[in-house]
């Protein structure tokens, strides 16, 4: 039999692959739609991290949908709030129906001949014999894997875990049966997931330490916005949550670009907000000090300062050193010092995998994606009829999951046309060429050589402007840089049109 065939084939079912379906249901009804997702559950992160306190970083304003504003007054959302969130969008928008669960997407192969993708499938989940793989095609496929590999997290090797007698647990793996009560526990870790933990932790835990090796820039921002609330009183439904996001957004994007033209300063002001917050006495200088500038690495925010609760009830602390070895009851520290702990936790990050980890090809030629060059940050040069879904590093994800979720819709209604049934990004820049993630952080750092890069110039350049992205990819600018080819069958001599 031949290979089920679909229009789109959307690859998860996260945050980013229930925004495209939705958005693809509501644009385009009649087109045939698969979602792929290789867990048993929809949600993506917010199924997988199930660790005490796991929320959100970015406001929920912005981390809502646009199409289906988060109603809830709180400005950061837990994570069993989210993955309600999702669950419902995707029941209410069409998508539910459309996910195919247990579908690890392995390999995708184009091919120009047949102007479709061949899309192999391994199958997992309960009644399912190992190595049962599906075959299906597409004429469109639109990668909403994220950037993190789900499998596990970073988990750097530790000098003596062999020896401790307590239990080591990584986050991303948090184990069901972990009772916490009355234990002594070192987080080990200064960044979102770390300053997340401690807190709540903290609330069960006889003591716990955040043990860094240096410090990350963390802010403090209220459960609820006064500003938003008074929005929501005055305005109509609709209109209130279209306030609320874009006084949300713009707000984000101000204070990035002034951490980006004045570091200094905006770091002086971020400290003394958090002296503010801090017992009296409070080393700020060695733990909350970091050595690079607001926004290098994303800025750490904890809902109504509860981090700062924690350290100025003394339930928790912070200690800024090296890790010499784990002991049998604890870590001992390059200073000297050891930590008695009966749990350390490992928030080390997390590791980068692009696309899921699925191998791509273009005619029998294995593509790699180092060597590519992404268009507008949702295409990849040289690969046709193919999107993925990367969101705002300095920004909430999802601001960007809309606008490319709208623009696959745009590029589909042009592929309508005749004359247009292949798009294809290129000729990429040679030269100029930089890493597509502008951020310092270690799992950056560790996975970066393996992502696409970005170009020196629109439309190869990725701005992490929310404003700019909206008046391109709503514009006819939208098609620079892209070449649009004929069906095959329909015209095979003729040579392809520029995008205008």
């Amino acid at each position: 039999m031949a290979p089920e065939h679909l229009d789109v084939l959307v690859i998860g079912a996260g945050l980013s692959g229930i925004g495209a379906a939705a958005t693809l249901r509501a644009r385009r009804p009649g087109t045939t739609l698969a979602v792929l997702e290789a867990r048993e559950r929809l949600g993506g992160t917010w199924d997988l991290f199930r660790y005490p306190g796991v929320r959100s970083d970015s406001d929920m304003a912005t981390y809502g949908y646009g199409f289906r504003p988060w109603r809830d007054g709180t400005t950061l959302a837990d994570g069993a709030a989210i993955l309600r969130y999702l669950a419902d969008t995707a029941r209410e928008h069409g998508v539910e129906g459309a996910i195919r669960y247990g579908h690890r997407v392995v390999r995708a192969s184009w091919s120009s001949e047949r102007a479709r993708w061949t899309v192999q499938a391994e199958r997992t989940g309960p009644g399912v014999a190992p190595g049962t793989t599906v075959t299906l095609t597409c004429r469109f496929l639109h990668a909403c894997t994220g950037y993190f590999r789900y499998e596990h997290g970073y988990a750097p090797d530790l000098p003596g875990a062999d020896a401790f007698r307590g239990r080591l647990v990584h986050p991303q793996l948090w184990p069901e049966d972990l009772d916490l009560t009355g234990r002594r526990v070192v987080v080990i870790g200064s960044g979102a997931t770390a300053v997340t933990l401690v807190p709540a932790l903290a609330r069960e835990a006889a003591h716990v330490t955040m043990l860094q090796r240096s410090p990350s820039w963390v802010a403090s921002l209220p459960s609820r916005d006064p500003v938003a609330d008074r929005l929501r009183r005055a305005l109509p439904p609709r209109a209130a949550a279209a306030a609320v996001r874009w006084k949300s957004a713009l707000l984000t994007a101000a204070s990035y670009r002034a951490a980006r033209v004045a570091p200094r300063a905006v770091g002086r002001v971020l400290l003394r907000r958090l002296a503010a917050q801090l017992p009296a006495g409070f080393d700020v200088a060695t733990h909350f000090t970091p050595s690079y500038a607001p926004w290098d690495q994303r800025l750490c925010v904890v809902p109504d300062g509860d981090l700062f609760a924690a350290l100025r009830e003394g339930r928790a602390g912070v200690v800024t050193d090296r890790i010499e070895t784990l002991t049998a009851n604890g870590v001992r520290l390059a200073s000297g010092r050891e930590l008695a702990a009966d749990v350390v936790v490992t928030a080390t990050g997390l590791e980068l995998l692009a696309l899921g980890g699925m191998a791509l090809s273009v005619d029998g030629q294995d593509v790699d994606l180092a060597r590519t060059v992404a268009w507008r940050g949702m295409m990849l040069s040289g690969v046709p009829d193919f999107a993925f879904t990367f969101g705002y590093t300095h920004a909430s994800w999802t601001l960007r999951v809309d606008l490319v979720s709208a623009a696959v819709c745009r590029l589909l209604d042009r592929l309508d046309a005749p004359g247009c049934a292949v798009v294809t990004p290129g000729p990429a820049p040679a030269a100029g060429l930089a890493p597509l993630i502008a951020l310092r952080s270690g799992y950056v750092a560790r996975g970066i050589a393996a992502l696409p890069q970005q170009g020196p110039a629109q439309p190869w350049r990725v701005q992490q402007s929310h404003l700019n992205d909206r008046r391109v990819l709503r514009s006819a600018r939208l098609t620079d840089g892209l070449r649009f080819t004929p069906a095959p069958a329909a015209s095979p001599a003729r040579a392809p049109q520029e995008a205008r």
